[in-house]
């Protein structure tokens, strides 16, 4: 677990303006936040080092590239032996339709939010792919009807 660094309002202006556009201009930004651009650059750079800003990255509409459908799945494992977690946790790292992972507490193991182009395509995923997999005892399906939020900044609470 990453060890939580003490953050100034100023750094939060920062976080705050890189989320809604992390294309923005360090001038531009440094001009948002009230810095100079070296004294910006030196933050954001100590952010980063930090782990604080994990990456920079565009939020893509699923429905424009043909994925329509999209699911929440909770799983349930057979058993939690390490050889089989860590051979579900990584085959689900690697395929594409699984977005999202959460190991939670509560009656499923594991939440996958999926993307698929449609409920055909949903049922391969499935079949072909979860259903193998020897530590997937059993798994529930929400469909999303229509999301209401979808990745929403991280803000200082």
């Amino acid at each position: 677990m990453t060890t939580p660094i003490p953050l100034d309002d100023r750094d939060h202006r920062i976080l705050a303006r890189l989320q809604q556009d992390s294309r923005i201009s360090n001038a531009d930004l440094a001009e948002a936040v009230g810095m100079s651009a070296s004294a910006l650059w030196r933050r954001v750079r100590a952010l980063e080092q930090a782990g604080v800003i994990e990456r920079y990255g565009v939020s893509v509409d699923p429905a424009a590239m043909g994925l329509a459908f999209q699911a929440i799945v909770h799983v349930q494992l057979v058993r939690h032996d390490r050889a089989q977690l860590k051979a579900f946790i990584d085959a689900v790292q690697q395929r594409a339709e699984v977005q999202d992972c959460h190991a939670t507490t509560g009656q499923a193991d594991y939440h996958l939010r999926v993307l698929c182009r449609d409920l055909e395509g949903f049922n391969r995923f499935l079949e072909d792919f979860l259903f193998t997999l020897p530590a997937v005892a059993s798994a529930q399906t929400n469909v999303i009807l229509r999301s209401v939020k979808r990745g929403g900044p991280v803000a200082a609470l």
